[in-house]
């Protein structure tokens, strides 16, 4: 174990430590903490006595911690937290990089494929990871991989030799060494601990029920709106909770990963978001968690956006009625890319029109037996009604370039940039990834028939998570825009970086006339609480109360007591007891 290792760079000692001392679980994910008496990590919120500032460190990464021969508490469960907002913030090849080995590109491609979709070499790949991360790519990987294995031990019956190639390690001894590594413990004792916050629900062939973390407050009523209203039937489908499940709504829907289709399933609850994978490969776990977490915003920093947007008057109702409103994100960036292309220029009940018929010609239907049909009256589509139908796979951009002519209707120009576009994909000619600079991807766009700027900066928006995308061009923004009174090209040169979100709030606001779900209450008491205190801190603490330099992070709040803070924590998947030994 090293006991020598510096702070971060990137990381302010004195700031990162108060946030320890006051546990203040906004910031778990953003860094760790390593003490050094203990050979442990910890996150900031970690419920444990606080070390003293002589016996710690901090790193930005859980891997950095693991390289210098730490393992995870396991108290406080530091790989089970909301990943870090810069990951999906930052352009530098360092978070793009992080986006990817969180959707499994070093397993299924290699360090070298990693490199190839960065566009730069092997070698400064690595020297740039271990700078400003701590760690290489392939540690990178191997904490995410231990990561996995830990959420397939406690929450499915596997087998250990089976978790161990789902989880994507190369042999049943690399898996043993690993887990022993990073937890402290063998496969075998750390099934054995108790994990309150695993769900044990999920019954379909090849399922796992779990819970995701996300920073508070989040508001769901947009993430409902949103779903439903562009979901494709067939594809989608949102209604209203199980009765038994407590949830005032859920989301399905089928997705497409490496290893072959999966339904996902999507129930929001007052700390964290229920989350089922059923019909899936286990070796996609790990990507199916990472997408879903990016079409939700899970990782979002909710309060550092509130608090920037806040601070323009015009913008301060609408923060108020939506605290923690989300960008959502995309499961597939060629599905999101075509979609979005047949719905330029036309409504969005037109558009979903368009898309059930291409899905209904094109798709392919999966033998899902075991699992309730659903209808095509469902919240997305109320208009008819025939009876029980598949689930469907979206169709792929071969396809699509293949037979699109065929099924596609309306102008015969947009049709032929569809099918064009959908050509460029397949042929991998264009490549739109969560690792894509957004200014990179939004000029490559920008190159195919039939894209203007709307679908490019929606498309990037939503593909790469960039939190600074200004919708100018989207029609419902500048009437919400015009609304306010607001000229949105100057005003929006002050919302940078969160321009996203208020294209979002803009959207919202606009909506919410003719949307009820969207006024409805819906955050709970606790939630409106921390909010409410998250708000009072960002106005009376300078800016420069950051505990990572040249980040934009919610400031620091006076230390609080543990029962105060810990009452906020968010929920994690899975995590063994808050009253469990380190």
């Amino acid at each position: 174990m090293t006991t020598t290792s510096a702070t971060t760079a990137s990381l302010d000692f004195d700031r990162c430590y108060r946030a320890v001392q006051s546990r203040d679980a906004r910031f778990d994910g953003q860094f760790f903490v390593t003490v050094h008496t203990t050979g442990i990590y910890c996150r900031p919120s970690c419920p444990a006595q606080t070390p003293k500032p002589q016996n710690v460190h901090f790193v930005v990464t859980a891997a950095a911690a693991q390289q210098q021969g730490y393992r995870a508490c396991r108290r406080c469960a530091p790989d089970a937290v909301p990943g870090s907002p810069r990951w999906n913030a930052g352009a530098d090849l360092s978070s793009r990089a992080m986006r990817l080995i969180a959707d499994g590109t070093v397993e299924r491609e290699g360090v070298d494929g990693l490199a190839a979709r960065l566009g730069y070499t092997t070698r400064h790949l690595n020297r740039v990871l271990r700078t400003e991360l701590g760690a290489g790519p392939l540690a990178l990987a191997r904490a995410h991989r231990a990561g996995t294995a830990r959420v397939l031990i406690q929450c499915t019956p596997m087998s250990m030799s089976d978790i161990a190639f789902a989880a994507g390690f190369h042999s049943v001894r690399q898996f043993n060494d690993t887990i022993r590594d990073v937890f402290g413990l063998t496969p075998t004792r750390l099934r054995a601990l108790p994990s309150p916050s695993a769900v044990h629900n999920a019954a379909a062939l090849g399922g796992v029920s779990l819970r995701l973390a996300h920073r508070q407050p989040l508001d769901t009523r947009w993430l409902r709106w949103f779903l439903s209203a562009h979901a494709a039937p067939g594809v989608e489908a949102l209604d209203d909770g199980p009765p038994d499940s407590g949830a005032n709504w859920r989301y399905r829907r089928v997705i497409r990963l490496p290893h072959g289709p999966a339904l996902v399933t999507i129930e929001p609850a007052d700390t964290h978001i229920v989350a089922g994978v059923a019909h899936l490969d286990m070796r996609d776990l790990g990507v199916a968690v990472n997408r879903l977490r990016r079409l939700l915003d899970l990782d979002a920093d909710a309060i550092s956006a509130d608090a920037a947007l806040r601070a323009d008057p015009s913008l301060a109702p609408l923060i108020a009625e939506a605290p923690g409103l989300r960008v959502p994100g995309s499961v597939d960036a060629a599905e999101t890319l075509v979609r979005t292309m047949i719905g330029q220029q036309i409504s969005v009940k037109a558009a979903r029109h368009h898309v059930r018929r291409l899905v209904a010609e094109l798709g392919t239907p999966l033998p899902w037996p075991d699992d309730a049909a659903i209808t095509a009256a469902t919240a997305a589509d109320t208009t008819t009604d025939t009876g029980p139908q598949p689930w469907m796979l979206f169709p792929d951009p071969a396809t699509i370039a293949a037979r699109g002519h065929e099924v596609l209707t309306g102008p015969r120009r947009r049709i032929d940039a569809i099918v064009a576009t959908a050509g460029a994909l397949a042929e991998k000619r264009v490549e739109p990834h969560a690792g894509c600079a957004a200014s990179d991807l939004r000029d490559e766009l920008l190159t195919l028939p039939g894209v203007g700027t709307w679908t490019a900066d929606y498309v990037t928006m939503r593909v790469t998570g960039d939190p600074d995308t200004m919708l100018d061009h989207d029609l419902v923004v500048r009437r919400a825009a015009d609304d306010l009174g607001l000229d949105l090209r100057s005003a929006a040169r002050t919302w940078s970086p969160w321009r996203s979100y208020a294209s979002m709030h803009l959207w919202r606001h606009r909506l919410s006339a003719t949307e009820p779900m969207l006024t409805v209450p819906a955050l709970t008491e606790s939630t409106m609480s921390q909010h409410a205190v998250s708000r009072r801190t960002a106005s009376e603490l300078p800016a420069s109360e950051l505990p990572v330099s040249g980040q934009a992070q919610p400031p620091l709040p006076e230390p609080m007591s543990p029962a105060t803070t810990m009452s906020h924590a968010p929920s994690l998947h899975p995590t063994v007891s808050a009253g469990g030994n380190r």
